[in-house]
C-alpha cells in the first residue's frame, strides 16, 4: 500500500515557556533580526532558508507547558566552522552543554536553550 505521508520533514516545533525570551535567544543564536513587539503567542516562526521550518511554540496563553528539556539533541544547526561557532556561543554567554567533539568527518558541541533543550551545532 502506498503511503500518503511523504518522506519529508516539514517543521520542527521547539516547545518553550517564554516565547519572547526564546525568540530573542534563537534569533541571536542564528544572527536574525527580530522585533519583540511583533511576537504574538502562541508561536513564532524562525527564518530559515531550507525546506524545513522551525517554529517556537509557547502554546495558548491560558495553558502552561511541562518542559524539562531532554539530555540529548533532537536536531542540529549546521556550521562550516565549528571553532568560530563555539566562540560565538561563548560570546553570547549561552549555556554550553558540551565541549567540541571532533571526528574525522564531523565535529559538534551542544548548548542549552532557556528551557533546557539541548541544541547541537554540527559540521558535516
Amino acid at each position: 500500500m502506498k503511503s500518503p505521508i511523504l518522506s519529508k520533514v516539514n517543521t520542527f516545533f521547539i516547545h518553550v515557556s517564554d516565547l519572547e525570551r526564546s525568540v530573542e535567544w534563537y534569533c541571536n543564536l542564528l544572527g536574525q533580526v527580530y522585533d519583540l513587539s511583533s511576537v504574538k503567542r502562541p508561536v513564532y516562526n524562525l527564518q530559515v532558508n531550507q525546506q524545513v521550518g522551525i517554529t517556537l511554540d509557547a502554546g495558548p496563553a491560558n495553558r502552561s507547558k511541562r518542559l524539562g528539556g531532554l539530555d540529548y539533541p533532537l536536531f542540529n544547526f549546521h556550521t562550516n566552522d565549528i571553532d568560530e561557532a563555539y566562540d560565538y556561543i561563548k560570546q553570547l554567554n549561552y549555556d554550553i552543554n558540551s565541549e567540541i567533539i571532533r571526528f574525522d568527518d564531523l565535529s559538534f558541541f551542544t548548548v542549552r536553550d532557556p528551557d533546557g533543550n539541548v541544541i547541537m551545532v554540527c559540521t558535516g
